[in-house]
């Protein structure tokens, strides 16, 4: 597999504090990788590291196969999650000014900019100043700005922060279309449900080390617990079929609805033995629901966070 940027072994000590420690990711050309962390795990440091605003201690940074160099920057794009636009100046002035700073020219950069604002609706706030826009609408500048060089990296940092639900949509969306064309991203969040729905592969940093990463299909399914979600179709006697279920499996929860003859319940398995719970189940009522839970990005957040606290 190609890989738009592989770090070994990085490690950045700020006097005696350690903010990365032996770090070691590769991360896939067009896909969307989760970077993912607690508050302070090391994310921030990370991301700058590539961005080449700080320096590795020890350790390497490759980027498209070659060492990390400055001119590799006008390869990547960067939107921090600390905004930062001037607050005086007109919106499409700044704009230009932005854009010409990643290379481009300013007809090309006219050109850009008027298919991204006609894009995302917004080629009225041209002459506005960045001061009368709202933070969710200076968000869409400075994510034109980030995109508009078309870099084979963009890494963002809380891209969804300020932002409504309809225009966070908006986002994913353009986010996903920047993939579809071939961009790699690091996308950076403490959204885990953004997290589901963009990312194809995550690391999990946690006080300055790496504790998870892979294909996030994959890390789900070394995560499942055999636990299932159930439902009887049954006209009543729910209290002994439970009782006869826990006989033989264990009853995590259940809930009868008497209106709709209905008893759902869940079930966690020794082993994944589906095949014998269905016959023992069948035997007692129609079986209309048996679905196996899968853990959620959050779920394998919290988990593999708490397990490396517990464990020192």
């Amino acid at each position: 597999m190609d890989h738009i940027l592989v770090a070994k072994n990085v490690s950045k000590f700020y006097g005696s504090y350690k903010a990365l420690s032996n770090i070691s990711l590769e991360i896939p050309k067009n896909c969307i990788y989760g970077l993912l962390g607690p508050n302070g795990a090391g994310k921030t440091t990370f991301i700058r590291i590539v961005n080449q605003i700080t320096y590795q201690d020890t350790g390497e940074v490759l980027f498209d196969g070659e060492h990390l160099r400055p001119e590799h920057i006008s390869l990547i794009g960067y939107l921090p999650e600390e905004r930062g636009l001037y607050k005086s100046m007109r919106v499409g002035e700044q704009a230009l000014y932005l854009a010409q700073l990643k290379g481009l020219s300013k007809n090309d950069a006219k050109k850009r900019l008027k298919f991204w604002f006609d894009r995302l609706n917004i080629g009225d706030w041209w002459n506005k100043k960045v001061q009368e826009l709202s933070k969710g609408m200076a968000q869409k500048i400075q994510f034109i700005v980030t995109v508009l060089h078309e870099p084979k990296l963009l890494i963002f940092d809380e891209p969804f922060s300020g932002f409504d639900p309809i225009n966070a949509n908006i986002i994913k969306d353009e986010i996903l279309q920047l993939k579809e064309k071939g961009t790699s991203i690091i996308f950076s969040t403490h959204r885990m449900e953004s997290v589901e729905e963009l990312c194809e592969h995550i690391a999990l940093i946690h006080k300055s080390e790496k504790i998870l990463d892979g294909k996030l299909s994959e890390i789900k399914k070394a995560y499942k617990n055999n636990i299932f979600n159930i439902r009887l179709e049954l006209e009543k006697n729910a209290e002994g079929v439970i009782g006869m279920l826990e006989d033989k499996f264990q009853i995590l929860s259940s809930d009868f609805d008497a209106s709709e003859k209905q008893l759902n319940f869940k079930i966690q398995l020794p082993s994944n033995n589906t095949a014998e719970v269905l016959t023992e189940l069948s035997k007692h009522a129609n079986v209309r629901r048996f679905e196996e839970t899968i853990p959620s990005a959050n779920d394998i957040f919290i988990e593999t966070v708490n397990n490396k606290e517990s464990n020192g």
